[in-house]
């Protein structure tokens, strides 16, 4: 039961991320941002918020760099709209996921 409280919980955190994010006004997030993946600590205290952009790698760790240095803010916000006991601390990590799967989706192209 407690596995699926988690899972129902890294959800609602992603959806409410992606719409805080999309008020923020630092010029170094931009572009087409993507939240990748939520990792949530099993005491609700960390919270690992993987990050990909479509523009590339460097665009990502570029907009990684804005959201760290808003996750006062993101948090803030974040234990305004979700109805948890503490809000947990937010650490944005850069994944390349975005463009390695349109690396291989180029290639699958090619083989044909």
């Amino acid at each position: 039961m407690a596995n699926f409280r988690m899972d129902r919980t890294s959800e609602d955190v992603k959806r409410e991320l992606t719409d805080i994010m999309r008020s923020l006004k630092d010029p170094r997030i931009t572009g087409l941002l993507s939240i990748i993946k939520v990792d949530l600590a099993k005491d609700l205290s960390l919270c690992r918020v993987y990050i990909s952009s479509l523009d590339g790698f460097d665009k990502a760790k570029e907009a990684v760099k804005g959201l760290n240095s808003a996750a006062g803010y993101v948090r803030r916000e974040l234990g305004l709209r979700l109805p948890l006991r503490r809000s947990p601390e937010i650490k944005f990590i850069a994944d390349d996921s975005i463009e390695h799967s349109a690396a291989i989706n180029e290639l699958l192209h090619k083989l044909k």
